[in-house]
């Protein structure tokens, strides 16, 4: 890859697991009644069929992994389980209210924190309780978080039995000094082992994450975490750049300093490094950060034409209405957007009370969901098309702003629509920012957002 597009484009930049970002919601005119008058509009539009997507957070962890930025609570007490999963289960009743008829969920995924923090009785005794009032829709894929450190057989029994099929590892590298660094010890055994058992009960697809640009991470480490890969060939993996964010408050990134990690220009040798290890013994490139074996539901789903990106990262198939439970969990309506609130008591409290714990959201207007589609698209397709859509009266500020890419052979431009290149795919997300109006119109004085390379 040319060092100098790298420079050029390695600018902070959205992930785009929604549009608009969570940075640009307008907040002010947001409210939790119109956010559950586009949930049940959402719903009443569901074809039975199709079903919905529920995301459950649960956020407890035992140590702190100082790569992580997600909302997590460090704990060794597990009796905070119980009244957790209680609090969730009375959540997911307040918008059982807002149903007509009983739900049907296509899509079930449970992340953190770390998931398997709680028992396999109580994760059981959870989905059970979700399924109290809601069926399960045909061809469903319920997925988890497993840590290699603590998963145990009997986690991945349970969840198989209250149909479970999917779970990825959080592996991040098996150099010894980086996992120092991030503080997430974690010997190849261990992930051997969950990835050898999963297979032995069931799973007919199994995920492992990985990523490039962690500190003191060298291409010779990166090498070595992808030829392990290779051993275990999970089904699907998640190869992504590390997101350093130190300015969020709370997330933990401060086990390292700046001067640790790897350059923008290494990062992407690393990432080049492991896409071209990986597509030698087999796997194919899904989006962006993400690769499967032919014969994953994530790689059959490109093929289709039914990948979808929400926040729960890149899905299978499509579902009009996605349910966040749990602290800090992200709903989509498709209409809107909200975010439950993060502190464990304030959720608890709020729950307790019979308030939907949402603090903040965002209403989509005519102009988000045009470029919401687009942006959409291009994460999924890598392409997109316009045509004759009088509504995108931004197509002329979008396509000054793609002019420049289009130079350094980036994409392709035509009267309809575009295509992005193989040169440009790297650069997806600052291709994705020609189209964010929002932060066209808003440049942020401060960084928000990780870089984009």
């Amino acid at each position: 890859m040319c060092t100098n597009l790298v420079t050029k484009y390695n600018i902070p930049g959205p992930r785009y697991t929604s549009y608009p970002t969570v940075p640009y919601w307008d907040m002010d005119t947001f409210s939790l009644k119109q956010w559950s008058a586009s949930v049940q509009r959402s719903f009443e539009e569901t074809n039975v069929e199709d079903g919905i997507s529920l995301y459950i957070h649960l956020p407890f962890c035992e140590s702190m992994c100082t790569f992580c930025g997600c909302n997590k609570r460090i704990t060794k007490r597990h009796e905070v389980e119980l009244p957790y999963i209680h609090s969730v289960l009375e959540e997911w009743r307040l918008y059982l209210e807002l149903f007509d008829k009983k739900p049907r969920i296509k899509e079930l995924h449970l992340g953190g924190g770390t998931p398997t923090f709680f028992s396999p009785k109580h994760l059981k005794y959870l989905i059970e309780g979700i399924f109290w009032q809601a069926e399960k829709a045909e061809d469903c894929e319920f997925s988890f978080e497993g840590h290699p450190n603590n998963t145990t057989r009997e986690h991945l029994q349970a969840l198989y039995d209250v149909g479970f099929r999917r779970v990825s590892f959080g592996v991040q590298d098996y150099n010894e000094t980086v996992q120092k660094a991030i503080h997430r010890e974690q010997p190849f055994e261990n992930v051997e082992y969950v990835t050898q058992v999963a297979r032995e009960i069931g799973y007919t697809s199994i995920g492992h994450d990985i990523i490039f640009g962690l500190p003191f991470q060298t291409e010779a480490a990166v090498k070595h975490t992808v030829l392990k890969t290779q051993e275990l060939l999970p089904d699907r993996l998640a190869f992504y750049s590390y997101a350093h964010v130190p300015w969020q408050k709370g997330n933990g990134q401060r086990g390292f300093q700046d001067a640790d990690l790897p350059s923008a220009e290494h990062k992407r040798i690393q990432y080049e490094t492991g896409k071209k290890m990986l597509s030698q013994v087999g796997y194919v490139e899904i989006g962006m950060d993400h690769f499967a074996l032919p014969e994953d539901t994530l790689y059959k789903s490109m093929e289709n034409g039914n990948l979808h990106r929400n926040f729960m990262g890149y899905t299978a198939s499509k579902t009009q209405l996605m349910i966040g439970l749990g602290v800090s969990s992200i709903s989509d309506s498709w209409y809107g957007f909200a975010q439950n609130v993060k502190n464990i008591e304030e959720y608890q409290y709020l729950v307790k009370e019979g308030i939907i714990p949402v603090y903040r959201g965002h209403m989509l207007n005519q102009e988000d969901e045009i470029i919401r589609r687009h942006i959409l698209n291009l994460m999924c397709n890598f392409e997109t098309h316009w045509g004759k859509d009088l509504y995108f009266k931004e197509l002329p500020l979008v396509l000054s702003k793609l002019d420049e890419m289009k130079t350094d052979g980036l994409l392709e431009v035509s009267d309809n629509g575009m295509k992005i290149l193989d040169k440009g795919k790297p650069f997806v997300r600052n291709i994705c920012m020609a189209f964010d109006v929002r932060l066209q119109r808003n440049k942020p004085e401060t960084q928000l957002f990780s870089m984009t390379v």
